[in-house]
């Protein structure tokens, strides 16, 4: 008796499809979301099972919005944790396009702000030309 590798051995399964298209092609419901939730595109996921991208988005939408929604989430959630851990850039760009933020302020209209430069010395503009006037004098 030879003691040698044995080959594979194949069992048949039962999976729960929906038979879609012209060619009554079955397609599991919990593998197109699956597909979904890894960013598969529609024309991917369709390929994949031999149909249309067409008959893809008709017969499973709610599996393709609800796989896509979960990717979504977890990538957010990873985009959260790497910017706790300090990263910088990630907290930038998380605070420009959840929390709205940019570097130059909004202003309502394009009119100039209402203070000058003297307002920020602490200083009345007022007050200093009458000073140097009366000191010429």
């Amino acid at each position: 008796m030879s003691q040698g590798k044995a080959g594979p051995q194949y069992t048949e399964i039962t999976k729960i499809a929906m038979i879609v298209g012209r060619n009554q092609t079955p397609v599991p419901p919990d593998e197109v979301e699956l597909m979904a939730r890894i960013g598969s595109t529609d024309r991917e996921i369709a390929e994949h099972f031999g149909i249309t991208d067409s008959t893809l988005r008709y017969n499973f939408t709610d599996y393709l919005i609800k796989g896509r929604s979960e990717l979504k989430q977890r990538l957010r959630q990873a985009q959260l944790r790497v910017a706790f851990e300090g990263n910088p850039t990630m907290l930038i760009w998380l605070g420009r396009n959840i929390l709205g933020q940019n570097e130059t302020p909004l202003q309502a209209g394009k009119e100039p702000l209402p203070f000058t430069d003297d307002d920020l010395d602490g200083t009345d503009a007022s007050t200093e030309d009458n000073s140097t006037e009366s000191s010429a004098i």
